[in-house]
């Protein structure tokens, strides 16, 4: 499965290289399963998730992401993440794509121990999630599947979670196959990049409104008109001066440490902001 760039879509992976949290995570769970080889026992006792011994294992829901059955089930996760992956922590950044990968990956733990508690392992739930928000991002990319037959990302994706949803039933059915762990990555994955897309949308909105007020403020303009201006600002400058230098600082901040820093009362600043610029 190989993907081409140069579609329309941005920073899309030119070289065969992995991004740096694509990387460490690619040699975390290389390293596990090198480990699981020598003491299989001992690894699935520590690290998967055991619904009925939550308790004892609570860390289960994080750890058993980085736990693999076999060679070809890592194989394939790995892949997946390889090829996925970079593209979205180069647009994200290393923090924001971890976050994600792991927000996926607890929630295909939680759909699975929901429906059906059963022991699970593997990477398939976050990268479930991964692999939907590269085709958000990026859902006219052409992916090669076998390297020779090229599918819209969206289609391929698309296609993917009806085969999850079909499969799910399987789990039920005694399948050896977590497909509910692969669609609760899914679901969790879609409700989270919605949350973020309209807050980046709204972030947007109040960069620009933002911005269209300080050039206002900079234009030279002859000294007629600029009386003209001053004069019918002069009722409401102050007022948006202050609000903006507010929007400013919490403009800042999530430039610093990402939107999850953002307090509601930041929150909603930005929505009202941003209302407010569409409005006008």
């Amino acid at each position: 499965m190989t993907y081409q760039s140069g579609f329309g879509y941005d920073s899309l992976g030119m070289s065969l290289r992995p991004t740096p949290m694509v990387k460490r995570l690619l040699i975390a769970n290389t390293v596990v399963f090198a480990v699981t080889l020598v003491a299989q026992g001992l690894v699935m006792d520590l690290l998967a998730f055991q619904p009925r011994r939550i308790v004892f294992r609570p860390w289960g829901p994080f750890t058993y992401m980085f736990v693999h059955g076999s060679l070809g089930h890592l194989f394939f996760n790995m892949l997946m993440l390889f090829f996925f992956g970079p593209p979205l922590e180069g647009r994200w950044g290393e923090r924001e794509f971890l976050k994600f990968y792991v927000v996926c990956g607890l929630g295909g733990a939680a759909l699975s121990f929901i429906f059906l508690p059963a022991t699970i392992v593997g990477a398939s739930g976050a990268l479930f999630g991964v692999m939907l928000a590269f085709a958000m991002n990026w859902p006219r990319a052409p992916i090669y599947v076998f390297g020779i037959f090229p599918v819209e990302a969206r289609y391929l994706v698309g296609f993917m979670v009806v085969v999850t949803l079909l499969s799910a039933t399987d789990s039920a059915a005694g399948s050896n196959v977590a497909h509910l762990a692969h669609l609760g990555g899914l679901i969790t994955g879609w409700i989270y990049l919605k949350a973020v897309f309209r807050t980046g949308a709204a972030i947007g909105n109040v960069r620009r409104a933002a911005s269209r007020k300080r050039r206002l403020a900079i234009v030279p303009r002859d000294e007629a008109e600029e009386d003209a201006v001053v004069s019918a600002a002069r009722g409401n400058m102050g007022e948006d001066t202050a609000l903006y230098d507010k929007v400013d600082a919490v403009l800042d901040k999530i430039s610093a440490e990402g939107m999850s820093s953002l307090t509601p009362d930041e929150l909603e600043l930005l929505d009202a902001v941003s209302k407010k610029h569409r409005t006008n």
